[in-house]
C-alpha cells in the first residue's frame, strides 16, 4: 500500500486509514464481529486507525473503541508495532450528546483514561477533537503541549478547526495532522484555505466522513452524475471517492470507516488505483 510521512515530522503510515467510530456507537456489531473487522483491516495493510475516547453510546461507556482496538491488536498475528493507533480528546458524551470540554483539567484525565483504554505508555498521535467554546483554544492546546513534554503523547494533531486555530497551536507545539470533515459532499476546508495551510506547512490532512456520513454514504452514487463516473472506471463509487482523495493531494489521509468487511475491502482497493490529474477533474465534475 501507499504509504507517507504523516506531516512533516510524524511517523510513516499508510496514507489510507480507518475510521473505527461506527464500532462502538448505537447499533454497533458484537465485541467478537468489530474485533473480525480489526483484523480484516489490519490484514489488508492500513497502518493508520483513527479512533477517540467518545465514540462509545455514552458517558458509561467512555473508550469502548479504544478498548475494542487494544483488544484487536492483541489478538492480531501480525506486526502490531506497525499500526498507529491516532485517538482524541475534548468531547463528552452525556446521555449520548456530542458537548465540547476542552477544559486543560478534563483533557488530562481524557488522555489517562485513553491510556489505560488502549493499554499503552504513549499515545501515538493525540488529536483535540473540537475547539471549545468556553475555554480559550491556547488554554486546551497548553495541556495538550504539557502532555507531550511528560512523554505521554508522541505527536499532536487537531480536528474540527479553521486556519487561525491550527497557527494558533502551530505557536504551541508542533502539529502533524488536521482532521476536519472532506468530501464530494463537504469540501468546505477546501474553500475556507485549511488544506491549501495544511499543505504549505507540511501537515498532514485526514478527511474523515469521505461519503458525507453513514446516512447520506447510502445514497452516493444519486450524487451528481458520481454512479456514472464510478461505473465508466468499473468501481464502486465509494471506492472512486477514496482514489479521488488519494488522487487530489499527496497531504491527504482519508479514514473512510464502515461495520462491514466487505465494504473496508472495497475501499482498500481505491489505493491501487493511479488517478491522472484529469481523472481527478473527471470525478469532480461528476459530483
Amino acid at each position: 500500500m501507499q504509504t507517507a510521512q504523516l506531516g512533516s515530522n510524524g511517523p510513516v503510515v499508510t496514507r489510507l486509514g480507518y475510521g473505527a467510530m461506527h464500532l462502538s456507537l448505537a447499533g454497533r456489531p458484537s465485541e467478537d464481529d468489530g474485533e473480525r473487522t480489526l483484523h480484516a483491516v489490519f490484514d489488508a495493510g492500513v497502518t493508520l486507525i483513527d479512533t477517540a475516547d467518545v465514540y462509545c453510546i455514552d458517558d458509561s461507556d467512555i473508550g469502548h473503541n479504544e478498548r475494542l482496538i487494544a483488544r484487536a491488536l492483541a489478538s492480531w498475528r501480525g506486526d502490531r508495532d506497525r499500526i498507529l493507533v491516532a485517538t482524541k480528546g475534548g468531547l463528552r458524551r452525556p446521555r449520548g450528546e456530542w458537548p465540547t470540554d476542552g477544559r486543560p483539567s478534563a483533557l488530562r484525565e481524557a488522555c489517562e483514561n485513553s491510556l489505560r483504554a488502549l493499554g499503552r505508555q504513549v499515545i501515538d498521535v493525540y488529536q483535540f477533537h473540537a475547539p471549545d467554546s468556553k475555554v480559550p483554544f491556547a488554554d486546551s492546546i497548553g495541556a495538550i503541549a504539557r502532555l507531550r513534554e511528560e512523554g505521554k503523547v508522541r505527536h499532536v494533531g487537531l480536528s474540527n478547526v479553521n486556519v487561525a486555530e491550527i497557527e494558533e497551536a502551530r505557536a504551541i507545539v508542533p502539529i502533524v495532522s488536521v482532521q476536519n470533515r472532506f468530501g464530494p459532499m463537504s469540501r468546505e476546508s477546501e474553500r475556507n484555505g485549511v488544506v491549501a495551510h495544511c499543505a504549505n506547512h507540511g501537515i498532514a490532512f485526514l478527511p474523515y466522513a469521505p461519503f458525507g456520513g453513514s446516512r447520506k454514504a447510502k445514497g452516493l452514487a444519486e450524487l451528481g452524475t458520481l454512479g456514472k463516473t464510478a461505473a465508466s472506471y468499473g468501481v464502486s463509487p465509494h471506492r472512486l471517492v477514496i482514489a479521488w482523495l488519494l488522487g487530489k493531494y499527496p497531504g491527504f489521509f482519508p479514514i473512510p470507516g464502515s461495520t462491514r468487511r466487505e465494504a473496508i475491502l472495497d475501499v482498500v482497493a481505491a489505493e491501487g488505483m493511479r488517478l491522472t490529474a484529469e481523472d481527478v477533474k473527471r470525478i469532480e465534475a461528476s459530483f
